[in-house]
């Protein structure tokens, strides 16, 4: 049996006989990006620092061949050779390692859809090189020109081989950025993104049961979350808990209960805070959340929303045991607010 240890923390984990990187990784509770899992994509990509391994066959496309002089290789097919193999993974802590960003990334949209009457759903590829992020993570949208300032934007799927970015756009009768990108994008314009920014993105190598909580079009980053986890198999319970004020203002209901059909530890519970609808849960989330969880103190606790919606659902979560570093925030500001928002914040919409 091989090891592989992640550099610069140290922490090691066993890899069985036959098994990929990739594999060993997952095991252990450690998600790094991927999507094909067969050498095409390009998403498993790391640095290896020392030790022998079989790469298997790749395409030149996912790993250049001066990228392989340079020691990188991609983990959905690589086997470890070595007794140990060291790859450049995390931090010191053995959290994810963020991509550095880029500015002003080409992409086209090539479809809009009216989520609500007030969310338009933007489906952007890229021109050139794939945007890699983690799942959680947000882009800046905007065209100074046009009169549309730069906006900060969480991407609502997880990464996909053809590199589709997918953003969810509230609009706001005064927000110059949502007001272009709803009423003057039209399909087949090109677009520039700068990104990936944030941490909302949690340690992948935490095994808990899972809470997530949104309002509005802060559903968008847990929908990426939550589908990153489902598709890499994640077996803890994941449950998925919706604000909205009306029947009307729901939307994804569809891959929801896909999802819950698919993955038996997926629940959704959404919740109305303005009508009544047989089967769906009645009020703020916050009043709402010891109806459906009686201890939340094993639990990993995402919530993204308006600043107000997020407070006072972390303060329902905390009361019912949630542990401070369990729990993960993104906060949604106005764009009355300053345009530099910390990283962990979105300047919205």
């Amino acid at each position: 049996m091989q090891k592989i240890k992640l550099h610069p923390s140290g922490r090691e984990v066993e890899c069985q006989g036959g098994d990929t990187v990739l594999a060993a990784l997952e095991r252990a509770g450690y998600a790094l990006p991927n999507n094909c899992r067969a050498g095409a994509c390009g998403e498993c990509k790391v640095k290896v620092l020392s030790g022998q391994f079989d790469q298997g066959m790749v395409l030149d496309m996912a790993l250049s061949q001066e990228e392989r002089k340079q020691g990188f290789g991609l983990m959905c097919m690589a086997k470890p050779l070595s007794p140990e193999l060291v790859i450049e993974w995390g931090t010191e802590d053995a959290k994810p390692k963020l991509f550095p960003p880029r500015e002003d990334q080409r992409f086209v949209l090539v479809d809009r859809i009216a989520r609500t009457p007030g969310i338009v759903e933007l489906r952007l590829r890229p021109v050139g090189q794939v945007m890699r992020y983690w799942p959680g993570q947000y882009v800046t949208l905007g065209d100074e020109r046009a009169g549309a300032p730069m906006r900060c934007y969480s991407i609502a799927n997880a990464p996909r081989t053809d590199g589709e970015i997918v953003l969810q756009i509230t609009r706001v009768d005064d927000g110059k950025t949502s007001i272009w990108a709803h009423d003057r994008i039209t399909l087949g314009d090109v677009v520039k993104l700068s990104g990936p920014y944030g941490t909302f993105i949690g340690d992948p190598a935490v095994d808990s049961p899972v809470l997530c909580m949104a309002s509005g079009s802060g559903l968008a980053p847990i929908l990426a979350l939550a589908e990153a986890a489902l598709r890499r198999g994640y077996r803890k319970p994941v449950t998925l808990m919706f604000s909205a004020r009306t029947e009307a203002d729901l939307y994804d209901t569809g891959l929801m209960r896909y999802w819950e059909t698919k993955h038996r530890n997926f629940t959704y519970k959404p919740s109305l805070t303005r009508e009544k609808r047989d089967g769906r849960l009645s009020g703020r989330l916050p009043d709402v959340l010891p109806q459906v969880f009686k201890d939340l103190s094993q639990h990993s606790v995402f919530v993204a929303g308006n600043p107000d919606f997020v407070a006072a659902c972390v303060s329902a979560a905390k009361a019912l045991g949630a542990r401070d570093e369990m729990i993960h925030t993104e906060g949604y500001f106005g764009q009355a607010q300053p345009e530099t928002a910390p990283a962990s914040h979105l300047v919205s919409p």
